[in-house]
């Protein structure tokens, strides 16, 4: 499908994320993923910072509020928990968490796992698998929409992650 993958090999859309355990017969399948310069533990608080701020292109989905660009402090996420806050509005909800590992959410009818998979030299994979279930017809269109976003905010993550290693 147009749009489902970017920046990921073929091992990693193979590998099974925790949103396959949400979506039964997903019309839809998106993989994406970063390279990142940092240690696993200097680019979870990003992840789990996610939960403040949609951090990828604010003018659209977050009204022109800009996304923290230092870490707040969060506590770890909790199953129940909200999953974002987008234009001053909570929306979805986390449905799975390994602190350090993986964080899994749901919103507008979609799953998506963020896992974070340790590289040698204090590097991280950053990937994002979104799963859901829709019309074929409207899968192309939903990929390639969440192909610009989830772009954009994994790029911002890596950038925010990088600089800030080390504050940790």
């Amino acid at each position: 499908m147009i749009g489902d993958r970017w920046g990921v090999s073929d091992s990693e859309t193979l590998r099974p994320y925790p949103c396959d355990d949400f979506v039964d017969s997903p019309t839809l399948q998106a993989w994406r993923g970063v390279d990142v310069q940092a240690p696993a533990e200097a680019v979870w608080p990003w992840v789990v910072q996610v939960r403040l701020a949609p951090y990828s292109y604010d003018w659209i989905d977050n009204l022109g509020r800009r996304s923290p660009r230092k870490l707040m402090g969060l506590p770890e996420p909790q199953v129940g928990d909200r999953f974002t806050t987008a234009g001053g509005r909570d929306l979805g909800r986390i449905v799975s968490v390994d602190p350090g590992k993986q964080l899994t959410a749901t919103i507008m009818g979609a799953f998506m796992s963020y896992v974070l998979v340790p590289q040698p030299h204090d590097r991280t994979r950053l990937l994002l698998k979104v799963a859901m279930r829709t019309t074929r017809w409207a899968a192309p269109g939903l990929s390639v929409g969440d192909l610009v976003m989830a772009r954009r905010q994994l790029l911002n993550l890596k950038r925010l992650a990088e600089q800030h290693q080390g504050a940790l």
